[in-house]
């Protein structure tokens, strides 16, 4: 199955939609109001369902589509359009590279930043760490755990320390020890959005001023179980950070796919990466062929 993941992630969306499509005795209107139910019930937001219903139609029309089998491909055909958004869904191969990983705490931001650093490291890249979320007890010593399994060094501070200090130190030292990647963890909860901003401006003054040649991506990282609160994640942090991907963790469980296809189209944002398990390689990249195909094959 597509990306290893479990049944209970595709085949629901996937089994209603053919439920809708295969049931009903002609393709009509009435098909077409049953399947925006089903997609807004899986996570799609109504502003994308209705993207998708509409197209839906024309190409009905257009292309006179008559047999439920090409409804189907039709809307495969459809969402893969949404959520492809070509070379900007792989991370940047260049080097220096910087990688800010930022997201709510409970959202697997640590064990992702894991991951990544063991692909990079897979890839023959050096990886430096830096523990820039000072306000979460124990954030840093998690993030040690981890380098300390990947052989990869951990830049910290003590708890409350200035975050933009932490990343400071981590630019010279990946400098000094000429370090290809360094990816640095932010504070998950601030008091407040100005708060938030106010961090964010700080660490984006300090990495332009000490790394200016280091390309730098900006990494959201959402829980695909938390549904349409992960939407609102995205709208939030998106307000206060150039946003260049999305990193979905916990698709391996009951969570309905449709938030892949709504994030990927309400914020025109790339999904780099997809969480399908507890494993280091249960990190997938984001494939949009794959995925749609998953969804409706």
């Amino acid at each position: 199955m597509a990306f290893g993941v479990k049944k209970s992630f595709f085949g629901r969306m996937k089994e209603k939609v053919e439920d809708v499509i295969f049931m009903r005795p002609a393709i009509d209107e009435d098909m077409i109001d049953e399947l925006e139910e089903v997609l807004i019930t899986s996570d799609i937001g109504m502003e994308t369902t209705m993207k998708i219903t509409g197209q839906l139609r024309s190409d009905i029309k257009e292309k006179r589509i008559s047999d439920p089998e090409g409804v189907k491909n039709q809307i495969k055909s459809i969402v893969q359009q949404l959520i492809d958004k070509g070379e900007a869904q792989k991370l940047s191969d260049h080097v220096p590279l910087i990688i800010l990983m930022i997201g709510v705490n409970g959202v697997g931001k640590t064990t992702s930043i894991a991951k990544i650093a063991h692909k990079c490291q897979a890839q023959g890249k050096s990886v430096l760490l830096a523990a820039a979320d000072t306000f979460r007890a124990a954030a840093a010593e998690q993030l040690q755990v981890w380098g300390q399994r990947l052989g990869v060094n951990v830049i910290h501070h003590q708890e409350g320390a200035d975050p933009s200090a932490v990343i400071f130190d981590g630019i010279r030292a990946a400098k000094a020890r000429n370090i290809d990647v360094l990816i640095c963890d932010t504070a998950g909860r601030l008091h407040n959005k100005k708060n938030l901003m106010n961090e964010l401006e700080k660490m984006y003054k300090v990495i332009q001023r000490e790394w200016p040649e280091a390309e730098l991506e900006t990494l959201l990282v959402l829980d695909a179980a938390t549904g349409k609160n992960a939407v609102s994640q995205a709208k939030e942090f998106g307000e206060v950070a150039p946003l260049t991907g999305i990193v979905l963790t916990k698709l391996d469980g009951t969570a309905k796919g449709g938030i892949v296809i709504t994030i990927a189209d309400e914020f025109d944002l790339p999904v780099k990466y997809i969480g399908v398990g507890e494993g280091m390689d249960d990190l997938k990249e984001f494939d949009a062929a794959e995925f749609a195909g998953g969804l409706f094959e």
